[in-house]
């Protein structure tokens, strides 16, 4: 599967940046732009209870990691990135899509992930960092036990 050819532009922080080729644009949270008719919005993603060491979070506030909200044909698509439940969350406005990661490694539990829902109050809910060794697949199904929204599970290819 071929993502980036020709044309490609890929919108990131700078440190993945410096690790990418191509046409990239470099965002920090709170950063909001229109490439090719999309309307992108860069926001904070971060971790609040994964630690890497006492106290050293995975993805710490100050490093500026983003989640993006995307509006594309009229419809706002919320992914997190690598993220807890974090307060910013509450301030997404309306969102008819999001994907919230449920497997607790690095990023929410299903159970966060449920809680975290209950705050954006999406339209649909999609679990997401499960499989290839990262989360089970049954965390798609805990945070569908417990998610206050509809929640789709898309099979992993």
């Amino acid at each position: 599967m071929v993502i980036q050819r020709q044309g490609t532009t890929i919108v990131t922080i700078a440190d993945a940046a410096a690790m990418l080729k191509g046409d990239i644009l470099i965002v920090q949270p709170g950063d909001t732009l229109r490439l090719k008719g999309i309307e992108i919005e860069a926001v904070p993603a971060y971790n609040v209870n994964k630690f890497r060491s006492p106290g050293i979070p995975f993805h710490a506030e100050e490093s500026g990691h983003v989640g993006f909200v995307v509006t594309l044909a009229g419809q706002r698509i919320y992914h997190t990135g690598d993220s807890d439940h974090i307060p910013e969350m509450a301030d997404l406005g309306h969102i008819d899509i999001a994907f919230l990661p449920v497997s607790g490694h690095y990023v929410m539990t299903a159970g966060e992930a449920a809680e975290a829902a209950g705050v954006i109050r999406p339209t649909i809910a999609i679990p997401m960092h499960v499989g290839r060794g990262i989360g089970a697949i049954t965390d798609t199904e805990a945070f569908r036990a417990r998610s206050p929204v509809e929640v789709v599970v898309l099979d992993i290819e």
